[in-house]
């Protein structure tokens, strides 16, 4: 009988963690297609009032209501963007109310790139609180990369001084 209610207990929880998967992968997909179509409602809707997207520039933090100043005469225009997922990995909270992710993309201008971020869930289902997108740097590169981030940034520095 014991055997019997554990083994129904630990279905039931492969069974949550499967629908909770599907739900933020349907998120995320979801979100990738949206900025594909440059469909602005969708997009924006898949993320939390209180969201935050960081790009690859360090100087990219947006709240949601700035990334859509930002976003929309690109959108308006047909002009989105398309990231094809190749991995991605799902972190889900105990309480089954928020979840980690981190993901590999394909960009046609940036090539492989990372999305990261946490999602909570909802009344509308699982939404995007943090969206993270980044460049990976293969480390043999990495130096020469730093070097020449730090040459731009202060030759930038120089031209606010001036």
């Amino acid at each position: 009988m014991m055997k019997n209610i554990l083994y129904a207990l630990f279905l039931f929880n492969i069974s949550t963690l499967t629908y909770a998967n599907n739900g933020i992968n349907n998120t995320l997909n979801n979100f990738h297609q949206a900025a594909s179509q440059a469909n602005l409602e969708q997009y924006f809707d898949l993320l939390t009032d209180d969201a935050v997207f960081l790009g690859t520039d360090a100087t990219e933090r947006w709240t949601k209501k700035e990334f859509k100043h930002y976003v929309e005469p690109m959108f308006q225009k047909g002009h989105g963007w398309t990231y094809k997922t190749k991995e991605r990995h799902i972190t889900i909270s105990k309480d089954n109310k928020s979840a980690f992710f981190d993901e590999l993309l394909e960009n046609k201008n940036y090539g492989l790139c990372r999305g990261s971020g946490l999602l909570y869930k909802t009344k509308k289902g699982w939404r995007i609180a943090q969206y993270n997108l980044s460049v990976p740097l293969p480390n043999e590169i990495a130096k020469d990369i730093v070097k020449r981030i730090k040459h731009h940034q202060k030759s930038q520095a120089k031209k606010h001084d001036s």
